[in-house]
């Protein structure tokens, strides 16, 4: 969520940026992002949707989103339930019309969509029955619905992109513009985001630059979000700041490279998301995908990763599990959490899990198969392992500093604070 937006701003692991690298905090204005450097070199640069946050940004010393100059008030009438009112579009139009002739430009489009909530069908038999539904949620008309809405959002979003596309087309600039597309964390059901799984961190990635001579190509390596930093500041010329840990793809968009070094290393974390926790406490997570495979560092597995299981409200407890977004998925897991069949989901998604876990995300992307303790697998575990910590340490990660309680005590700016029983 904000963190990975962070990430993307920066070009630094959500580690390595403070506040700014947890959910709902502030965005301290040391933190250098590609759109100050793009600004301070003339650019003209703005967002519409969802900049940088949630947080409070201006708490961290900035007169503006860490994005960009907003462009918000273009909004849409009628609408599906769940779609946002925002016209993204119109909204990028009026950014166009305020451009100088010739003035570069950076746009950040941030779509609400496909985030929560979503219309909950209703969707016919016939609708329903190619619906493919990931192993780790129940084949159930609740799963299939979410995920028949997940699509018609995610098709929203489809729609105002290419409404973007027409019109840098119809300005001349599409052929003179990079379209970088990609999204901010995996589908919102249960299991997936605000996981440390491959459906939680893997997310698609589309680059179009026809000036770089590429046509049709479809790589196999892996990318992270302070690698596309690097590219964008790379591309325009201009330096990173110390700091900066990505590395460039230009070549690959050049055609200087062929491919991405298929066993080069991409990181990923968490610390906060909800307000899921006595005292506002997150589920710290380091991950590392390498290969085939990714492993999981959970660095405190004494906590619920989905949420403590209850809260507090007016002196009842009631159920919890906040790191799961409300959805009718999430409400068929919790109503029937006894039932044979769909139990098995609900604990797959809520139970504590181990310190480490290590899954070969090509035989197995639903990360259901942990081979942290497989003998065949210990070399490639103590591998990853290995290299994951001496890259937490070599950049400053206080979870392996001995300084972790830091994470606990940035103030969670946005959203609301629930109450859970102390854990003791």
């Amino acid at each position: 969520c904000s963190p990975s937006r962070a990430v993307l701003l920066t070009g630094r692991h959500h580690w390595m940026i403070g506040p700014a690298g947890t959910h709902g905090s502030s965005f301290p204005e040391y933190e250098i992002t590609f759109t100050d450097l793009l600004q301070e070199d003339g650019y003209k640069v703005g967002f519409t949707g969802k900049g940088w946050g949630p947080g409070n940004w201006a708490m961290g010393g900035r007169t503006q989103n860490p994005a960009g100059v907003e462009y918000n008030e273009k909004r849409l009438g009628d609408r599906p339930k769940g779609i946002g009112d925002k016209d993204y579009a119109a909204n990028f139009a009026e950014f166009m019309k305020e451009r100088k002739d010739g003035e570069p430009f950076a746009f950040w489009y941030g779509s609400n969509e496909p985030h929560l909530s979503y219309e909950e069908g209703p969707y016919t038999e016939e609708e329903q029955k190619d619906v493919i539904v990931p192993d780790f949620l129940p084949d159930t008309e609740a799963s299939r619905t979410m995920m028949l809405d997940y699509a018609a959002e995610i098709e929203h979003y489809d729609n105002h992109l290419g409404k973007i596309l027409a019109m840098l087309e119809e300005a001349g600039e599409l052929d003179n513009t990079i379209i970088i597309a990609t999204a901010d964390n995996g589908m919102p059901h249960p299991r997936a985001k605000a996981t440390g799984y491959d459906y939680g961190i893997h997310v698609p990635l589309s680059i179009r630059w026809p000036e770089g001579g590429q046509s049709g190509k479809v790589i196999d390596g892996l990318v992270g979000f302070t690698d596309l930093t690097a590219t964008i500041l790379d591309v325009v010329g201009l330096d990173a700041p110390e700091g900066n840990v990505g590395q460039s793809i230009k070549g690959l968009l050049t055609g200087e490279v062929d491919e991405l070094d298929y066993e080069r290393a991409v990181y990923s974390g968490r610390e906060r998301h909800s307000s899921a926790r006595y005292n506002n406490y997150g589920y710290p997570q380091r991950m590392m995908r390498r290969g085939d495979f990714l492993v999981i560092w959970n660095a405190k597995p004494d906590r619920f990763p989905a949420g403590a299981s209850h809260k507090i409200v007016d002196g009842e407890m009631v159920d919890g599990f906040h790191d799961i977004d409300d959805s009718v998925s999430k409400r068929e897991l919790m109503a029937m959490r006894d039932d044979p069949y769909i139990g098995p989901f609900f604990h797959l998604a809520t139970d504590k899990q181990p310190e480490w876990q290590l899954y070969n995300s090509k035989t197995d992307p639903y990360s259901l198969d942990n081979l942290a303790e497989d003998a065949d697998h210990a070399d490639v575990f103590n591998s990853m392992k290995d290299q994951l910590m001496d890259t937490l340490k070599s950049t400053g990660d206080l979870r392996v500093l001995g300084h972790g309680d830091v994470w606990e005590g940035y103030p969670r700016i946005n959203g609301s604070i629930r109450r859970f029983p102390n854990p003791e």
